[in-house]
């Protein structure tokens, strides 16, 4: 490892070293503020929802055992970067269109050079909520409407505008559901 010149590492030991450590730490991860009560939210009105994550399905397991009571409720609607179906990673848009597939709208269509009007008016109807930057290019090439969360730190080096995203919040708490023809939470 040609940065680290005192480091008798080599790649393939670097990489497996970091998968056990990876291995260890998700299990533990937390869901992002706000996450629980969006998703359970729009289950509980019945509105279509899935998982379009880059990650090996594997790891998604892992990251997302501990928290069924959310990830439950997607009712298996989930599509993982290695999933056969997905030709393409992020920014390509598959991952995305093979979600909306599987929360019920097979007229959505694949790729992106030949749309029928039918598939774009589907497509438009999306809403993908995003933390990565080519996510939300993906969401942006599958035709739907993009949430973006940043990082703190990420969002200082681009902006909304040059992503194409069509709102940014600094934290899932911020969403406002009816903005977007969604149910409004409940008053407290």
């Amino acid at each position: 490892m040609s940065y680290f010149p005192d480091i008798s590492l080599t790649t393939d030991e670097y990489i497996t070293r970091r998968r056990a450590a990876q291995d260890l730490a998700w299990p533990t991860v937390q869901l992002l503020p706000g996450a629980h009560k969006l998703i359970s939210h729009l289950a509980a009105h019945k509105v279509p929802i899935a998982v379009a994550t880059g990650s090996q399905r594997r790891n998604y397991e892992l990251k997302t055992g501990h928290l069924q009571n959310t990830f439950g409720l997607f009712g298996g609607a989930v599509v993982c970067g290695d999933d056969a179906a997905v030709q393409h990673g992020k920014p390509a848009p598959d991952v995305f269109l093979y979600a909306a597939k599987q929360a019920g709208f097979p007229e959505v269509g694949l790729g992106e050079d030949t749309i029928s009007d039918a598939e774009k008016a589907t497509r438009a109807q999306g809403l993908v909520f995003e933390d990565a930057t080519s996510g939300v290019i993906a969401g942006k090439r599958a035709g739907m409407n993009v949430v973006w969360i940043p990082d703190p730190n990420l969002a200082a080096l681009t902006t909304a505008d040059e992503l194409g995203a069509d709102e940014t919040l600094r934290s899932l708490e911020d969403f406002i559901p009816e903005s977007w023809g969604l149910p409004p939470y409940p008053k407290n």
